[in-house]
């Protein structure tokens, strides 16, 4: 799991069959203090998380599939819960 903030969604008029349904979000990785890290990505929104969200996201294929209950499909990764605050203390 890594922290991530929602930056936008994408839109696609042919997709996987898996993706039917699910909304995609290109989510960028944040450090703990909340600043970018990496390479933004994109993510299935498994929860009703939107634009500007801190968001929890699975990173790893088999993850992500189990959560969506989706078997052997082209799912790298999703989104699994929106973060209410991050406290470092």
């Amino acid at each position: 799991m890594l922290l991530a903030r929602v930056t936008g969604t994408l839109v696609a008029t042919q997709k996987h069959p898996a993706y039917a349904g699910h909304r995609i979000l290109l989510v960028q990785p944040v450090t703990p203090e909340l600043t970018a890290k990496g390479d933004a990505f994109y993510a299935v929104g498994h929860v009703q998380a939107g634009v500007g969200d801190l968001v929890l996201v699975a990173r790893e294929g088999g993850s992500a599939r189990i959560m969506l209950d989706a078997g052997e499909t082209p799912i790298h990764a999703a989104v699994a819960g929106i973060v209410d605050m991050v406290d470092l203390t």
